[in-house]
């Protein structure tokens, strides 16, 4: 029986970030043979990559690449540190002051992060070939960095915490155009040709539904932002996609469940399953 393709996982614990003023972890999925080619890769950054095996990522690559349903890709998965200050919207804190320090973790992305991949691994000088995603809030901070940064072309997020907003909901003041912080963000931004976005939702998400318009708030907040991206420029099948599950839950076993959809989505090939 053939074997599944093989990757070769390294965990580096040694990169010190000045910004983030702390040691970070990250582990590093590679083809096996990735030494020996003169090939440049494509590339994920997946946020809170501490969740990496309870979602069955190498697993599911190796599967994947396997059944040539998608390229040998290099991930990256990066261990969340404080994820409530680190993870949100570069530009502002939500109304708890959450996300403080999202602005550092995106230029250590940026700045600290890729040169060092870029200049350690073949990894993929296309837009195009280069993604980030993550799950619940590390979803909002990849849409934020890539929705600001031309590295990356593709952007997909597991469950969304695209309710982050600057105003308390139950404030008499609050406005669901004006107070939803990534909304804002969208809606201030410029069109950038190419760019392409995955959404995936549950309706087991939550039950929190604000409006009181019979649909949760996780499913009423992407799909608002999609209306944004689709005011924009993009479109939807073409530029967006959008996955919801009918037993979709806020929890990894569903994200691990849904993340060959994301990969097939982000790296698919044509070649056929052999």
């Amino acid at each position: 029986m053939p074997q599944v393709a093989h990757y070769h996982l390294e965990k580096l614990t040694d990169i010190h970030s000045k910004l983030l003023a702390r040691d970070t972890v990250v582990d590093i999925l590679l083809p096996s043979d990735y030494a020996k080619t003169d090939s440049l890769y494509p590339l994920l950054i997946l946020n809170d990559g501490q969740d990496s095996e309870r979602i069955g990522l190498k697993k599911t690559v190796e599967q994947l690449v396997h059944r040539h349903e998608i390229e040998d890709i290099i991930i990256v998965a990066v261990h969340a540190g404080d994820r409530m200050q680190e993870y949100g919207v570069a530009a502002r804190s939500d109304f708890k002051k959450r996300g403080g320090k999202a602005k550092d973790y995106t230029r250590f992305i940026i700045t600290e992060l890729i040169p060092y991949l870029e200049y350690r691994y073949p990894v993929s000088k296309q837009a195009a070939q280069r993604a980030i995603a993550g799950f619940s809030l590390g979803g909002l901070s990849a849409l934020d960095i890539a929705w600001h940064n031309e590295y990356f072309g593709k952007i997909g997020a597991f469950s969304g915490s695209f309710w982050w907003r600057k105003r308390d909901s139950s404030s008499r003041f609050y406005s669901e155009h004006y107070d939803r912080i990534m909304h804002q963000q969208i809606r201030k931004g410029k069109y950038r040709p190419g760019l392409k976005f995955w959404f995936q939702t549950g309706l087991l998400d939550e039950q929190s539904d604000r409006n009181k318009n019979g649909v949760i708030d996780s499913i009423d907040d992407t799909l608002d932002l999609i209306v944004e991206l689709t005011k924009k420029g993009y479109r939807p099948f073409h530029d967006i996609q959008y996955l919801e599950l009918p037993d979709g839950a806020h929890d990894l076993p569903t994200w691990g469940r849904t993340l060959p959809t994301f990969l097939k989505w982000a790296f698919g090939t044509t070649k056929p399953v052999k």
